[in-house]
């Protein structure tokens, strides 16, 4: 089979190409998906980077890609609840990517029938965003009426997080460009800041979850903008001490991670509020969850750009360029 393999760490056009391989053999308790289409993700490129190696060092040649849809060729014999020609959608976990290829084996249990209202394409772009935004907004014990800060509003993820929130009860404060405001707006936001024309911190006042997307000095900002009690929940901020574990990190390592979120720590701690870096789990259930609320048009998956399979190097580069609305798609049938 055809797959898009990753032969170094550094720029991702040098260090990507295709190869044929040999078609996966699955076990007793996994599925084969024929690939339709894969999603695109930031920790894609990352990955390709070197960003991550710290976390998952690679061993190369290295598959690629985590989101995918597509439909169930094979099962093993332990698996009950998909059959063969199930159309079906998936986030394969970490340790073992490869949505980039012609072929995939998923641990069934992590395997969804995809909603039955949209396309592969739009299929894909779903299990990554919303499995991580279930799983945040499950940490934050998120409930109607709260009010919730989701940075970055136009991306992958900003865009299911605005929709899931709203289907909660939320009230929705987000950040975008001038150019996206009444696009983001139409996805539900209650209020959407220019970033370009206002400050987010003068608009956002004692809220009570912070969606954390972007790191750096929006993780330490976020402590500013929520009430006393309040949650931050990052995506892209420093690892906490119980995640730092969970990546069964040793322990000079962790004590490093803990002197670098210091500031985070005191902020936290002055708030007395609840901070806790996101370590996104496959989840079958949830993505059950996911077809529910698409299929009742609670969410609309939103889709960018789609690269056909040929063109999947310049997908993700065009996924680190940043400029996507929505998801970006890589097509194979």
């Amino acid at each position: 089979m055809k797959a898009l393999q990753i032969n170094g760490y550094g720029d991702i056009q040098s260090n990507l190409g295709f190869k044929e391989i040999e078609k996966p053999v699955i076990s007793d308790n996994q599925v084969l998906i024929e690939v339709y289409a894969a999603g695109v993700n930031p920790i894609d490129y990352k990955i390709i980077e070197g960003i991550m190696k710290k976390v998952r060092k690679l061993t190369f040649p290295a598959l690629i890609g985590f989101d995918v849809s597509g439909v169930v060729i094979e099962k093993g014999g332990s698996v009950s609840h998909l059959n063969v020609g199930d159309e079906v959608y998936s986030k394969v976990p970490s340790d073992s990517p490869g949505t980039f290829s012609e072929f995939v084996a998923v641990n069934a249990d992590v395997v969804s029938l995809k909603p039955s209202n949209i396309d592969f394409v739009n299929a894909s772009g779903l299990p990554l965003v919303g499995l991580t935004t279930i799983q945040s907004f499950d940490k934050a014990n998120l409930k109607s009426g709260d009010k919730v800060l989701i940075h970055a509003g136009s991306g992958g993820i900003g865009t299911f997080a605005i929709q899931y929130a709203k289907s909660k009860g939320a009230y929705v404060y987000t950040t975008t460009s001038t150019k996206n405001l009444l696009w983001v707006k139409a996805l539900g936001a209650d209020r959407v800041i220019d970033y370009k024309t206002e400050n987010y911190l003068d608009v956002v006042k004692d809220i009570d979850v912070v969606y954390d997307t972007l790191g750096g000095n929006y993780t330490e900002d976020a402590f500013k903008v929520i009430r006393k009690g309040g949650k931050v929940v990052s995506l892209a901020g420093d690892l906490d001490g119980e995640t730092s574990k969970e990546l069964g990190l040793n322990g000079l390592i962790r004590f490093i991670l803990k002197l670098k979120r210091k500031r985070i720590t005191k902020q936290a701690r002055n708030k007395t509020a609840y901070y806790k870096f996101i370590l996104m789990q496959p989840n079958g259930n949830q993505l059950n969850d996911i077809k529910s609320l698409v299929e009742t048009e609670k969410i609309k998956p939103i889709i960018d750009k789609v690269f056909p399979f040929s063109d999947a190097i310049d997908a993700l580069v065009y996924q680190k360029s940043g400029r996507a609305k929505g998801k970006i798609v890589v097509k194979m049938k």
